[in-house]
């Protein structure tokens, strides 16, 4: 139980400008939104889940909901974007939430609060990171936040600096720098974008070189060549497709380069009768295959990181070639796995979702697609449908370049 604490000021003005897009510079709005988002916090207060939350939790999610706010006042199209891209890709609005009719489309709505207030603190909080969305508690949060920023809605002031995307053409040379600028701000700042990064950042800060060194011009060096390399946000797009995404309102499409068929492909399919996934038990049994069915050195431990595991399974792309994942056999439910556990997989498959590097990326498209991981769900709850209605969401939020990056 964390010891009671009192949220009056709890957000600073500094805390609240850094996450502004005009920083340093302080516009005639900020003294009002300041204010709100440690109203925000100040109400949690009211809230069942508040006990069980740090002060600097409750911080980073009243920013959230308070970024949301600004956005939608503004209608900068941050929000509008995301949900236009949830629409695309998977036919709703906002996950995890049906929308029912009096949802209005980019203005305030209690979905959206409810959803933020997940996702601010399943991506900011270890302990509360598995948090089952529909949790009563965390609902309990998001519908007193709703019910405070619907009464101020009508008459709160449009944060112009919200507007920075307007006019913006992606492809205009004339408009790279304050694109640029732009996407700087989303990646490291946004309310949106930015929480999804959490655990890849602190990955980037504990190294530690950068610890032992206290190298500033290195962690920036870092931070830029993530910005340039790393999908983010609750969708794991890069910045270049979040940037088009707001000020084109399309995802952007990629073309997929077929190449040449891999040498690994005709060999595995061939000694498998066709199929691209194999299953194994066990480190040896999978080794043999490596041996007797591909050609591979006679005598040798391939792999051989892998010797201490179990429950294997590879697949092989026509063009990639071969991956492998570890401990994961057991929670497909394919009906040419015979190591297949349900009782295993109803603890451990949720885990393909959210683990990063457990389960690689292009299996997991295989698995979606094909439906073989009916067993997941949130700790906690026995709701397997809102898993399998957003496993793609889920994997995307959670795996982040684990699931996209490739």
């Amino acid at each position: 139980m964390i010891e009671k604490h009192t949220m009056k000021n709890l957000i600073s003005k500094q805390d609240f400008l850094a996450w502004q897009p005009k920083y340093p510079e302080i516009t005639e709005t900020d003294p009002y939104y300041w204010e709100l988002a440690n109203k925000l916090a100040e109400i949690a207060e009211e809230s069942a889940i508040y006990p069980t939350l740090p002060q600097s939790v409750i911080k980073r999610m009243a920013l959230c909901l308070t970024g949301y706010m600004q956005d939608i006042v503004s209608d900068a199209g941050i929000w509008r974007s995301f949900v236009e891209a949830n629409r695309k890709l998977y036919g709703w609005s906002v996950p995890f939430h049906e929308t029912p009719e009096e949802y209005i489309d980019y203005e305030l709505n209690r979905e959206d609060v409810r959803f933020l207030a997940w996702y601010a603190l399943a991506m900011g909080y270890e302990e509360k990171r598995d948090i089952f969305p529909h949790d009563p508690m965390l609902l309990d949060l998001a519908d007193i936040w709703f019910d405070h920023l619907e009464s101020i809605y009508e008459d709160a002031p449009v944060p112009e600096s919200y507007n920075i995307a307007r006019g913006l053409d992606f492809n205009d040379p004339e408009d790279s720098k304050a694109i640029y600028h732009l996407g700087q701000w989303l990646f490291l700042h946004c309310y949106l974008i930015t929480p999804a990064f959490a655990m890849t950042l602190g990955e980037i800060v504990s190294d530690p070189e950068l610890i032992k060194a206290e190298n500033v011009p290195m962690l920036h060096e870092k931070l830029d060549k993530a910005l340039m390399e790393n999908p983010t946000g609750p969708l794991a797009l890069f910045i270049s497709e979040w940037l088009y995404l707001i000020l084109n309102g399309k995802l952007l499409k990629h073309n997929e380069e077929k190449g040449e068929v891999h040498p690994y492909y005709e060999r595995f399919t061939k000694a498998t009768g066709g199929k691209t996934l194999a299953f194994f038990d066990t480190y040896d049994a999978m080794n043999r295959f490596f041996i007797d069915q591909l050609g591979w050195e006679a005598g040798e431990e391939h792999l051989p990181m892998m010797k201490e595991e179990k429950d294997f399974v590879l697949m092989v792309n026509k063009h990639k070639g071969m991956l492998a994942a570890r401990n994961v056999a057991k929670c497909i439910a394919s009906p040419e796995n015979p190591y297949y556990d349900k009782e295993y997989a109803d603890e451990h498959a949720f885990d393909l979702l959210t683990v990063r590097g457990l389960c690689p990326g292009d299996l997991l498209r295989v698995i979606f697609e094909n439906g073989w991981l009916p067993d997941a769900h949130f700790p906690g709850s026995n709701d397997y449908k809102l898993v399998a209605d957003n496993q793609d969401f889920i994997a995307r939020c959670y795996l982040q370049q684990y699931y996209t990056g490739d």
